[in-house]
């Protein structure tokens, strides 16, 4: 099998990356930063965020496992001191695959550029450059809303538990194939309404945002930020692709949920 370790970068985890890297070739593995079969992040949901986004156009051949050497990953099954296991589990034991579902970003332009096609394991966020952001909101093709206010947030089930839930959005279980939009603080009094509430989309429901006025946004994609101008529309769906993880044991979503949250 082939296999590739991304490193958060710090001392423990490069010590890390380097030991599981030795054992797992030891068990005559195959190191291949090209076209790995599983990619293990060492770090935490940031690493893994980015090594997401190193191989999107792996996905239907890569599945992700994550090791956290900081505060409890969300997507980090595995602690430094069950590296051995982790190993051991990889080398001898045949995986079962969990996929989830992803959003689709496409990004179209007035001056004709070309598109911008992107995928996003968490959210996608749209700012104003200038002020309060002004947007006219459609679902599936039919005028919903205009949104006023700071931003709007749109994430998919996995996703549901970071930026999302701090904007009072619900947790949504991962086998659920919708995304989810987030309001931040809206406008809303006796002249500008909106609806105030998340909304749930299943996935044949795209949705599209244009610009009311200025079209230069700020648009996040999990941890990427770019200034994307002369914006003429955003459009949100979940995507055909799905991410695929590694589990080498049962970590139910809701205990994720309990270990990160309650506990």
């Amino acid at each position: 099998m082939k296999f590739v370790i991304m490193s958060k970068g710090d001392q423990e985890s490069n010590e890390l990356t380097k030991r599981m890297r030795d054992y797992l070739e030891s068990f005559n593995f195959i190191f291949d930063e090209e076209e790995p079969e599983i990619a293990i992040s060492v770090g935490g949901d940031g690493t893994l965020l980015h090594a997401f986004h190193h191989y999107t156009h792996l996905l239907d051949k890569v599945s992700f496992v994550g090791v956290h050497t900081g505060h409890l990953g969300f997507y980090a099954d595995w602690v430094p001191s069950e590296v051995e296991k982790l190993v051991i589990a990889i080398a001898k034991t045949p995986f079962q695959v969990v996929e989830y579902p992803l959003l689709e970003v496409i990004i179209r332009y007035k001056d004709g550029r070309k598109e911008m096609q992107t995928l996003a394991l968490n959210e996608c966020t749209i700012k104003g450059l200038e002020g309060t952001l002004v947007i006219d909101v459609e679902i599936k093709g039919q005028h919903f809303e205009t949104f006023r206010g700071d931003g709007l947030c749109i994430s998919t089930p996995s996703g549901s538990t970071a930026y999302n839930k701090a904007l009072g959005g619900a947790i949504i279980h991962p086998s659920i194939e919708a995304i989810q939009i987030a309001e931040m603080a809206s406008i809303n009094n006796r002249v500008f309404r909106t609806i105030g509430s998340p909304l749930v989309l299943p996935k044949h429901h795209t949705c599209l945002l244009k610009p009311v006025r200025n079209a230069n946004f700020q648009i996040t994609l999990d941890h990427k930020t770019i200034v994307h101008q002369d914006v003429k529309s955003i459009q949100c769906r979940v995507a055909h692709e799905k991410v695929r993880f590694a589990r080498f044991r049962p970590f139910p979503f809701w205990k994720r949920v309990v270990d990160s949250f309650v506990k």
